[in-house]
């Protein structure tokens, strides 16, 4: 019965419903683009603030889906949008090849052989080629099958990377994380329900029929924070707060902040117990029953773009 519901949970992500017609002239600032790119066709949609043609250079955000999902629900999922007209910056919205992701798990991109770490790295390129967008505050942030690719753009990327956000996920397990070796300091922050059913948050087998149906291994909550904090040699004592249960909704939230990295990196974990493979303040997509809790005690947009806004390359 909970492969059932997983497999549920995925068909849902790949039949979600457009919440617009993103390549409408109506809406100026979002459109659809497809390119080519290692000879693959490749699509993703950006979105530029309201008043962006007198804001400068931006900040850019990339926002990766899930396994099976697209940008449009990703873009449901963590609607950035408020924040980019607020604080001007332009968000992209990825896709990846067969609605996944190559994060190193044996996902239908890995399969494929794609390489989305030139993908991402060409897109840095034609985004701040063709876009108003500063080369040295480029960002990445993703749930799921999404948030293990950011952890290996964060290993592989981090020349171009100024700061990856995860959500629901940590790194694979037996290639990706031992091979993680950023040529700078790379502050990173993970997100993790404790009761994740797709993704486990002490680590081991990912759900078979999650993350687009690639299982794989992958390390704990903890095993993550360590290594960014051994790697950005940070402050091995974190600062601890208890974020207010301002919901009452049977999650609470603890934060460690750990410090003083190189060239003033930081890395922060953000455990939510009880919390499920869901986004903070995100919509509920599927009953708890299937995917858990969504925690309403913190902005999860909010909080990522309060942590990137204090980092650049």
């Amino acid at each position: 019965m909970k492969y059932i519901t997983l497999i549920i949970t995925l068909f849902y992500f790949s039949s979600c419903k457009k919440i617009e017609d993103v390549s409408a002239d109506k809406a100026m600032e979002q459109k659809s683009i497809k390119l080519t790119i290692d000879g693959t066709a490749r699509n993703f949609v950006v979105y530029n603030p309201k008043g962006y043609n007198n804001a400068g250079k931006m900040p850019l955000i990339f926002a990766l889906h899930g396994g099976t999902g697209t940008p449009d629900a990703m873009l449901k999922l963590a609607d950035f949008r408020t924040i980019a007209d607020r604080d001007k910056v332009v968000i992209v919205y990825p896709e990846g090849i067969e609605t996944s992701w190559n994060d190193g798990r044996p996902t239908n991109a890995n399969v494929l052989g794609i390489n989305d770490v030139s993908f991402i790295n060409q897109l840095c390129d034609y985004m701040v080629a063709n876009y108003s967008v500063d080369n040295k505050k480029i960002y990445a942030t993703g749930i799921s099958n999404g948030g293990f690719m950011s952890s290996r753009l964060g290993c592989e990327l981090s020349n171009r990377i100024a700061a990856i956000a995860v959500d629901a996920a940590t790194f694979e397990q037996n290639k990706i994380f031992p091979n993680c070796n950023p040529t700078n300091s790379l502050p990173a922050m993970y997100i993790h329900g404790t009761l994740d059913f797709l993704v486990p948050f002490n680590g081991g087998t990912v759900a078979a029929s999650g993350s687009n149906g690639a299982g794989g291994l992958v390390v704990s909550h903890a095993q993550a924070i360590t290594k960014w904090v051994t790697l950005n040699k940070c402050n091995a004592t974190p600062i601890v707060t208890d974020l207010p249960d301002i919901a009452n909704d049977g999650t609470t939230i603890k934060e460690r902040r750990y410090t003083n990295g190189t060239n003033g990196s930081e890395v922060v974990s953000y455990v939510i117990t009880n919390g499920g493979h869901t986004w903070p303040q995100g919509y509920q997509y599927l009953s708890e029953a299937i995917i858990g809790k969504t925690s309403q005690d913190m902005n999860g947009c909010e909080v990522i773009w309060s942590f990137f806004k204090r980092f650049s390359r």
